[in-house]
């Protein structure tokens, strides 16, 4: 039996290149695993301190945007999860007529579900050439930019979740109007996120991270 080192001697191979292509192959694979691995969500989504204990970047980042805009983890947190289940890639369902797709009713993408307006008006005010929306630190700041901007215009807390979660859903002037009135489904809905606000609360609380 010829031995495998022998055919690449053969073919002009010689181990040292071809261990250095196998290497460089395994390293790739590695670096495309683990860039999908990174925007998988959490095998949690119910708990804040597994969440933080497997995305340690997630943390910093979410405790960033606390002290940059005031807003407190846990809401930021709960109003993510009911988003966009912490998926990065996430766009509002394309309807379709017999076999022909038709516009997505809404621009909402990312793990924020911003929409292409209000994402460009914080851009705008905020700056940063390469933020981005699929972006768990970009979203989550722009999470705290809209709550905190919330606070100054409309007056709301920024540990009321529920209302917070209101204004983000209907928008300021939404909010103002009271649109969210006629929706009792949106209403219950705000206060699953005032429930989960309280219940990410109290595990950030009880964990060391």
């Amino acid at each position: 039996m010829i031995p495998i080192s022998a055919l690449f001697l053969r073919k002009g191979f010689s181990k040292n290149s071809h261990i250095k292509k196998l290497g460089g192959l395994i390293l790739l694979i590695s670096l495309l695993l683990t860039g999908c691995s990174s925007t998988a969500p959490p095998s949690d989504r119910h708990n804040l301190c597994s969440i933080f204990r497997e995305k340690p970047s997630w943390y910093k980042a979410a405790k960033k945007s606390q002290k940059k805009w005031g807003t407190p983890v846990q809401v930021q947190m709960a109003i993510m999860y009911q988003e966009s289940s912490f998926r990065h890639n996430v766009r509002p369902p394309r309807p379709y007529f017999l076999f022909i797709p038709l516009p997505r009713k809404s621009s909402a993408y990312g793990y924020a579900q911003a929409q292409d307006g209000t994402w460009q008006e914080y851009l705008d005010e905020t700056g940063g050439w390469f933020k981005s929306r699929d972006d768990f630190a970009d979203a989550i700041d722009f999470i705290g930019w809209y709550t905190n901007k919330v606070r100054r215009v409309n007056g709301v807390s920024l540990w009321r979740a529920d209302q917070l979660y209101l204004n983000y859903h209907e928008g300021m002037g939404g909010y103002r109007r009271g649109s969210y009135k006629s929706k009792p489904w949106l209403m219950n809905t705000a206060r699953r996120v005032k429930s989960r606000a309280s219940n990410y609360g109290e595990q950030l609380r009880r964990c060391k991270l």
